[in-house]
């Protein structure tokens, strides 16, 4: 029983987590975690090298909206990103305004 409530209150503590503060919760939540590292190469690229490449893009929250959501191929190389339909676009811009925000 009590790991029952303490699964349930994880699962309540992330799904209450305020758009407007986007941290990795948010990224693991989502699974993003999963292939990404905020400094460090994984399956995909990390956030930190996201940042950077997008830095001059005034575009790039937009674009990373519809990557986020509909995945890519051939940005970071050969291994495509697939899409994360479980991620809402509200999330998927709050993601991608984290995601530029590192440095």
């Amino acid at each position: 029983m009590k790991y029952l409530t303490l699964t349930l209150a994880a699962t309540f503590a992330v799904a209450a987590i305020p758009a407007a503060h986007a941290n990795p919760d948010l990224a693991k939540a989502k699974a993003c975690m999963a292939c990404h590292a905020i400094g460090a190469k994984l399956v995909g690229p990390s956030y930190k090298d996201v940042a950077a490449k997008y830095a001059k893009d005034a575009g790039a929250e937009a674009r990373l909206v519809q990557k986020i959501q509909k995945g890519s191929s051939g940005t970071w190389g050969p291994i495509p990103m697939p899409a994360n339909p479980q991620v809402t676009e509200a999330d998927a811009k709050v993601l991608a305004k984290w995601i530029l925000a590192q440095k």
